[in-house]
């Protein structure tokens, strides 16, 4: 399903080829080196200094960027800044009032020159794939979750100490990091869906850190199978790998994408060449991969569901005995009880956000539900589209009242 190698491999014939030592030359032929050192200001060598496109933050983050920013001189903010209000929009954080919160960004982007996007109308990823994102561009945002490859676009999610820096006209300052190709080959069976693909992604490589720090770069026949959606669900999740961002091949799919929402201009060919070289390579069948589930406490901590489903109360004690050794008595699990008549039951149901409130992954929910209900139980589901055209289009074409109708 998925193999790791940290043999480097070299582009020969458009097929990776074991090679016996990286060759840094075939390296700068990445994609992924194309677009840092367009945005270096260092001039090369083995250390980055680099200027990002444009900023992102949400309303946890943004107040303590933008107010770090101003103490330090500040007078504008130099690159499109989104400040989003889609993560305490419903709850106070810290003893704040959202209310103050949202005003002070809104004061902030009209007295700076940002991008200022009310509560409720795009979660902050979605809003960078449809509106900041462009191939060969390079985005930094205060949220770990901030990856737009998919879309050609390389995205890192750091502290707001970063942010602040760049807003200062500062640079990122790296190590030139190592570049790992993730080659698609295969197609996905009927049912299984990005999400799979990205647990079983992140369960080979994190708990080893095997691309820690590294860049992904996926690539291969098998991304021309996958739709936008389909891809940015596994870009979105690469954050749990401990990689430093990702970027893919580009191809018609993404040129259609750009068409689709009004920025045509903002497509360009990425395509992996002969002669470039990786520092190490993850294979990845896109046909032989399961239905997968993450279990507590991280998505690593993986199984199939079919392998759940053969012996849960195996898999769940081992958890729970895990979680014993590495909290102590801090922490007290209850996973077992979970198990009913020798099957897992849950509770709650939530499609939601960056990763999983897109069109495509709702649709698919609504699919499967179509005629049937989630009962008068504790089970309870909710959806959370990640835009407001994604939750336009939802209740265009029907998909929301099936939903609706199902209990949800």
């Amino acid at each position: 399903m998925i193999s790791f190698s940290d043999t480097p491999v070299i582009i020969s014939g458009g097929i990776p080829v074991e090679t016996p030592v990286i060759c840094r030359d075939g390296r700068e032929q990445t994609i992924a080196y194309s677009i840092l050192r367009a945005h270096d200001k260092h001039g090369g060598g083995d250390k980055l200094k680099i200027l990002f496109d444009a900023l992102t933050s949400h309303d946890i983050t943004y107040v303590g960027i933008v107010q770090t920013a101003r103490a330090s001189g500040m007078t504008e903010f130099p690159i499109p800044y989104a400040l989003t209000n889609c993560h305490n929009s419903l709850c106070a954080v810290g003893g704040t009032i959202n209310e103050d919160d949202h005003a002070f960004g809104l004061s902030a982007a009209m007295k700076y020159g940002g991008i200022y996007v009310p509560a409720n109308q795009a979660v902050i990823h979605q809003y960078a794939r449809e509106k900041l994102a462009f191939c060969g561009g390079m985005i930094l945002g205060s949220d770990s979750h901030t990856r737009y490859g998919c879309y050609g676009a390389m995205g890192v999610g750091e502290g707001g100490g970063e942010l602040a820096k760049q807003l200062l006209k500062n640079t990122w300052d790296i190590d030139a990091p190592e570049v790992v190709l993730v080659w698609l080959e295969g197609t996905p069976k009927k049912g299984i869906g990005p999400h799979d693909v990205a647990i079983a992604l992140v369960a080979e490589t994190f708990p080893d850190g095997k691309v820690k720090n590294k860049v992904l770069e996926f690539a291969g026949p098998g991304v021309s199978g996958l739709s936008m959606d389909f891809r940015s669900g596994i870009e979105v999740m690469t954050t749990e790998t401990s990689c430093l961002t990702s970027i893919w091949e580009t191809d018609e799919k993404v040129s259609a994408y750009y068409n689709q929402i009004g920025r045509p201009e903002d497509y360009k060919e990425l395509k992996v060449q002969d002669g470039t070289c990786y520092d190490a390579i993850v294979r990845i069948d896109l046909s032989k991969v399961e239905s997968m589930i993450a279990l507590p406490f991280h998505p690593s901590r993986a199984c199939t569901v079919h392998e759940l489903q053969a012996n849960p109360a195996g898999i769940l004690t081992e958890v729970e005995q895990e979680c014993r050794k590495t909290l102590g008595d801090q922490l007290e699990p209850d996973l077992l009880s979970c198990i009913k008549d020798g099957k897992v039951t849950t509770e709650q149901g939530v499609i939601v956000g960056c990763a999983g409130g897109m069109y495509e992954n709702i649709v698919e929910a609504a699919a499967i539900m179509d005629g049937a209900g989630i009962g008068s139980g504790y089970f309870d589901m909710s959806v959370y589209p990640s835009s407001a055209p994604v939750s336009l289009a939802i209740t265009k074409d029907g998909t929301s009242a099936k939903l609706m109708e199902s209990g949800a």
